[in-house]
């Protein structure tokens, strides 16, 4: 009878100190308002699980394949926000904006049961992250990454001008000729903007897709609609975008990360990341905008030191 009662009591013992539940490995589709939205989750460690957000608008997940070698040590989980990937595409254009995208991630943090979980943005990625954990709150919230982040679009135009300053003066006079005539679409303004992506986005001849991209196209569409023709042209419902104002509300662990030559300029994350008290800031050499695509291996260094001193702070509180 001893043996059972102490039997019965390491188990009680056993459920309390793993209350938390971590979602299991596998994939499918969540309906969040506007339609259904696909997610992966990978990985069944027993760390707190990271629940990524892929930039854009319009962009896709799997990029963050990238990182599913970190399953070992916690899920990773990314999705395709609706309008783009392997998820729905309605052509409403009332659903692109943040807070329905706001909303989308609630729904999906819901449906997966992400109690806790870091939170992990990356460009228009970190955008939704801000705007989620400054309408939402922290609670359960470990930690957040702001992976080179658009948190103001004046900000992001004033650096972006400032880096077409430096492209080739004929470059230069193609982008503006052909914004002020309304011709963005043509061939010649997108070479020239392709000046501008390699220096500054891509790093660099621009890296492999991975295979998880297969068959999950990004969308042009919600990306002039939210944002505009170039990543450094912006004319959509991103316009007025800044929440610089309310990064001191924001109360958890934060790591900003950025590329070297990221036209999230390193200078411009410094100034965002002082506003946050004691979050921390990492600059990847040799690289842009596409970190973790540029140097994987450093990127999933830098985020998992991040993730396990936040853990072990939080194992001794």
């Amino acid at each position: 009878m001893k043996r059972i009662l102490l039997a019965a009591l390491l188990l009680v013992l056993c459920s309390i100190g793993s209350s938390r539940e971590n979602p299991e490995p596998g994939q499918g589709f969540i309906n969040v308002p506007g339609g259904p939205v696909w997610y992966k989750v990978t990985g069944s460690g027993p760390g707190i699980p990271l629940l990524t957000l892929h930039g854009g608008p319009g962009g896709t997940s799997c990029g963050y394949s990238r990182l599913e070698t970190l399953g070992n040590e916690r899920p990773i989980v990314r999705y395709d926000q609706l309008g783009a990937g392997r998820s729905g595409r309605p052509d409403d254009p009332s659903l692109w904006q943040v807070s329905r995208f706001v909303e989308e991630l609630h729904v999906v943090r819901q449906a997966l049961g992400l109690e806790q979980m870091h939170l992990l943005g990356h460009s228009w990625g970190g955008a939704l992250a801000a705007a989620y954990v400054l309408d939402k709150g922290t609670d359960g919230i470990a930690s957040v990454v702001f992976s080179s982040p658009l948190l103001s679009t004046r900000l992001w135009i004033e650096d972006a001008n400032f880096l077409r300053s430096q492209l080739p003066e004929d470059v230069q006079q193609t982008l503006t000729e052909h914004e002020e005539a309304g011709t963005t679409d043509s061939e010649e303004y997108q070479a020239a903007s392709e000046v501008f992506y390699e220096r500054h986005v891509s790093g660099g001849p621009r890296s492999k897709h991975p295979a998880a991209c297969d068959g999950a196209p990004w969308s042009q569409f919600v990306y002039e609609t939210m944002w505009g023709p170039t990543e450094f042209h912006a004319t959509g419902t991103l316009l007025e975008f800044d929440v610089t104002d309310r990064l001191q509300e924001i109360d958890v662990p934060v790591l900003f990360i950025a590329g070297q030559f990221d036209e999230a300029r390193p200078e411009r994350v410094a100034e965002f990341q002082k506003l946050i008290p004691g979050s921390k800031l990492t600059v990847i050499l040799d690289a842009a905008h596409e970190t973790l695509s540029k140097k994987p291996d450093e990127y999933r260094n830098v985020i998992e030191a991040f993730f396990d001193a936040v853990e072990d702070k939080k194992r001794h509180e």
